[in-house]
């Protein structure tokens, strides 16, 4: 039986992340005294809320999630799952009241042939003693290394083909992962002998691939639908997409504004602007390696400019989700204890 949340004035933080600790499936329905559905609480939801330092429920609730009514039958609501792309459905009575949450097991999601290419080689420098003697993407997460959390997500989307860049202690990603069986997965591997890039490294893949491929840095923690990117991707008939998200910037002074003959045109308080930045996820079309020289370095965003000089369809597809490259020591705190 899922732990459900019954919200007043008394609830707190430490017990909302307490009941969806013990679920186990990063879901959590809220409930009010009448067991009437208020919302739902995710995994995403509370590193939102902590990475934005608000532990005020309310504003950590989403109100108006997508439900079913129990008269439906559990078949109509796993197919509703499918196209949505989600796996927990609260499913209420007439009245509102939560009656049961009907969950999409990953044996019941569609399965991709499609290859997620994870650039695991990168020595970490910044990150300083922390990556010493155990590659970046290793680090462990809640528990968990980076890297097996990002193979995790994407199973629960239904890929499991996976090539992992290897360079830097190697070894250890190897010895973990070995050919991924015990991990409901496929691996293969690719290995540098030389730092080769975020495209380079693609050059080194020593089989045919003949549909879309994703291409994922292994220092990125991400709750992104990847069914969604894809879909994105087949549709707009791309030969590249490259995943960007949204960055504010505020500049924390009084920004001033003058013309050419230096008279003042205005002063902006501490202006915010907005960028769109680079995830470091990918997805391209096979022939899209055929752009690289074997074994030189590339990186990708050179890549995608190449396949802009060639007149390639390149496409962005823009991501709201909570997303967090570990590059820095800051980074990797804020989500080391939990993701």
């Amino acid at each position: 039986m899922m732990n459900y949340l019954l919200y007043n004035s008394d609830t707190s933080f430490e017990e909302a992340v307490r009941l969806l600790d013990q679920n186990g499936n990063g879901f959590l329905p809220v409930v009010d005294d009448q067991n009437k559905l208020i919302g739902i609480i995710t995994d995403g939801d509370l590193r939102r809320g902590v990475l934005n330092r608000k532990f005020d429920l309310d504003s950590i609730i989403n109100k108006n999630p997508t439900v079913a009514l129990s008269s439906l039958s559990h078949v109509i609501i796993k197919k509703q799952l499918r196209e949505l792309h989600r796996r927990h459905m609260p499913v209420v009575d007439d009245n509102g009241r939560l009656v049961e949450v009907v969950v999409l097991n990953e044996f019941e999601t569609e399965k991709h042939d499609n290859w997620v290419v994870v650039m695991a080689g990168g020595l970490g420098t910044r990150l300083g003693d922390l990556t010493k003697h155990i590659p970046k993407p290793m680090l462990e997460v809640g528990g968990k290394p980076m890297l097996l959390r990002i193979i995790e997500h994407f199973k629960s989307h239904g890929f499991g083909k996976f090539i992992l860049c290897v360079n830097y202690k190697s070894e250890i990603i190897e010895d973990y992962f070995a050919d991924g069986k015990q991990f409901g997965v496929e691996i293969k591997y690719t290995k540098e002998s030389k730092r080769m890039g975020t495209a380079g490294a693609l050059s080194l893949i020593d089989f045919n691939i003949n549909i879309p491929f994703f291409v994922v840095n292994g220092d990125v923690l991400t709750t992104v639908n990847f069914d969604d990117f894809l879909n994105f991707h087949t549709t707009q008939n791309a030969d590249a997409t490259m995943c960007v998200k949204r960055y504010s910037h505020e500049v924390p002074y009084a920004c001033v504004e003058f013309d050419e003959n230096m008279s003042l045109r205005g002063i902006k308080e501490k202006p915010s602007y907005d960028y769109f930045i680079n995830t470091g996820m990918y997805i391209l079309n096979p022939s899209s390696i055929s752009y690289l020289k074997k074994d030189e370095y590339f990186d990708m965003p050179s890549l995608f400019e190449l396949l802009i000089d060639n007149e390639q369809n390149t496409k962005v597809f823009t991501i709201d989700e909570y997303w967090l490259d570990i590059g820095q020591k800051d980074d990797y705190q804020k989500v080391k204890n939990g993701f």
